[in-house]
């Protein structure tokens, strides 16, 4: 039980400071869950990224999930998406009951959030690439896997750009030493994750059937958000458009609400999968409030769950294997690569607009990686000195 309720603190104050999308999530996680805590090493962090990736859904979320599940069982993995997705997802229901039509995108300490999220991805950059990225050739995948990501920006793109990177690790690495994994404690049989594969299609293909046979919006507002959370790939901004397909046309909330949304949704912390709370607080005409919050926020990360819980433990057994591993070694130089390409775009590229934020971004990066202050200080540092830019210029 403790180590539970240790999940849920940990993941609740990362859900209340972990700004600016699932790229620099995955750098708040790093520091958080391997150089700070422990709980994993770098090696097993970049094998679950790497999964997580391959899977349909939130990497980020995925990601604390299979951390949580890990460390806790099956109720850690739970506590670990409670805690890392309600302070943005009640958040959003505030922003549907009071703030609707206040425009705070151009907000200073909003900006402030988004030049943070550059110090944190760049650290992680670093940290991976040390040791991740390491000689001639991994080094050499790093860097086209970046150039591929950037000219080529699309989530079906980055699988293959993992898949390449695994070939060339399992031709170019075999007469590598095998490494010693330490595998990571999955407390759960494969059984059982055999059944949450199972739920994970049984969901996806029934829930259309019954949607067709039973006109009840809620079944269908259920269905929707479960199909974006299962078919989409890249996760955060990719879902949007599909969301926008099922709510706005069928009249549940209007172009102008989903927008004002969106809004609202890059100034929260955590998953911008969390916008699924808004929509379902806003759609008319039943259900709506907090119990269309809560139906559409379930339905939204339901996959994301089943597919976490149902891949562990056969991953966990994959990755030792020695054939496997030296694609890993390609697959996690790729990853590195990756996390380069989104520092530059998305977060570079929406963040550093003048020389005063790429100063602002040198003042976060700095604590950060000399002073190991925690992120969340750094993140109240960087909100205040948006605000500060903001009057300046």
């Amino acid at each position: 039980m403790s180590r539970i309720l240790e999940v849920l603190k940990v993941s609740t104050r990362l859900g209340l400071t972990s700004f600016e999308g699932p790229i620099a999530h995955l750098g708040y996680f790093h520091e958080e869950y391997v150089k700070r805590r422990k709980w994993l090493d770098e090696k097993n962090y970049a094998d679950l990224v790497a999964l997580c990736q391959f899977l349909p859904g939130p990497a980020s979320s995925q990601v604390g999930i299979a951390i949580g599940i890990q460390r806790a069982g099956l109720l850690g993995g739970l506590m670990a998406w409670l805690g890392f997705t309600l302070p943005s997802a009640i958040a959003l229901m505030v922003f549907a009951w009071v703030l609707q039509g206040f425009n705070i995108q151009h907000a200073g300490w909003v900006h402030g959030l988004m030049i943070v999220a550059v110090a944190v991805v760049a650290q992680a950059v670093w940290g991976m690439a040390s040791k991740l990225a390491t000689g001639k050739t991994r080094s050499t995948i790093a860097v086209i896997s970046a150039v591929c990501a950037l000219l080529v920006p699309t989530p079906m793109v980055q699988v293959l750009i993992i898949i390449v990177a695994g070939l060339i690790g399992w031709i170019f690495f075999r007469k590598n030493t095998v490494q010693e994994i330490q595998p990571m404690p999955i407390l759960m049989s494969k059984k059982t994750s055999i059944i949450f594969l199972a739920l994970f299609f049984a969901f996806l293909m029934v829930l259309p059937v019954l949607r067709l046979m039973i006109h009840n919006q809620g079944l269908a507002m259920f269905d929707s958000f479960y199909r974006a959370g299962a078919l989409v790939f890249g996760g955060g901004h990719v879902v949007l458009p599909l969301l926008q397909q099922d709510v706005v046309p069928t009249g549940w909330v209007t172009n102008a609400q989903f927008l004002a949304g969106y809004g609202a949704a890059q100034a929260v912390p955590g998953p911008l999968f969390t916008f699924s709370s808004y929509l379902g607080f806003v759609s008319k005409p039943y259900p709506n409030g907090i119990m269309g919050s809560i139906l559409a926020l379930i339905a939204i990360f339901l996959p994301a769950f089943f597919l976490v819980a149902g891949a562990l433990p056969f991953w966990n057994i994959l990755r030792s294997r020695p054939g496997f591993q030296t694609a890993l070694s390609g697959i996690n130089a790729s990853v590195v690569g990756i996390l380069m390409a989104a520092l530059y775009h998305p977060v570079w590229t929406s963040a550093i607009k003048s020389p005063y934020d790429f100063c602002l971004a040198l003042i976060a990066f700095t604590p950060l990686m000399i002073w190991k202050l925690p992120p969340w200080i750094v993140v109240i540092i960087s909100a205040l000195g948006g605000v500060v830019l903001s009057v300046l210029t």
